[in-house]
């Protein structure tokens, strides 16, 4: 995996940890990723995709319903969010290597209460593989790296697009690991 703690400290820019990945690479780490996840969550029952976890610091200032700004997540509230997020990385990535300037968000997520099981979280991870991965058939054998933006983590071309989506991914490991970890204790 790549080093997104240094990253997230700031010991390293975006541009250096992106710096000559390939494709190829690329698609090694999503196939990580997802695998590790999967991982995570492989002992889950349907009862912990819906299991309200203690979470005393949740805040989310993009929640639709007021209600719903200091709700913790669930299992699948968090994964159809990461897919949601990965997806519009690697969509946005595809746009940026076939030199088109960067045009806004692009962003579809699954309502997260329609994903009560297991099964649904497990197929959800698979088919954001899928479709990032398809979204990497969409780069031109010399894709514009120059093509960049800036974003929160400074100047960005295609691959810094793409591997945001998989440092949203691993921002987001540790809240599966302990939502699991209170769903199999509360068992």
């Amino acid at each position: 995996m790549l080093n997104f703690k240094a990253l997230n400290q700031k010991e390293i820019s975006i541009r250096q940890l992106t710096e000559g990945l390939s494709v190829q690479e690329l698609r090694d780490l999503t196939n990580e990723m997802i695998d590790h996840v999967q991982e995570l969550i492989a002992g889950c029952t349907d009862a912990d995709v819906t299991f309200e976890p203690d979470d005393p610091d949740a805040y989310d200032s993009y929640a639709v319903e007021s209600d719903e700004v200091k709700l913790a997540w669930t299992l699948g509230h968090v994964i159809v969010h990461i897919t949601a997020s990965a997806e519009e990385s690697a969509a946005l990535a595809a746009e940026l290597a076939r030199g088109v300037e960067f045009h806004g968000r692009s962003r579809s997520e699954v309502p997260w209460r329609t994903i009560t099981t297991i099964e649904q979280c497990r197929q959800r991870l698979e088919e954001s593989r899928r479709m990032r991965l398809a979204s990497l058939d969409m780069w031109p054998n010399e894709p514009d790296l120059d093509n960049r933006y800036e974003t929160y983590a400074g100047e960005i071309n295609a691959v810094g697009r793409f591997v945001l989506g998989l440092k949203h991914d691993f921002d987001h490991l540790e809240q599966i690991a302990e939502i699991v970890r209170q769903a199999e204790a509360a068992r």
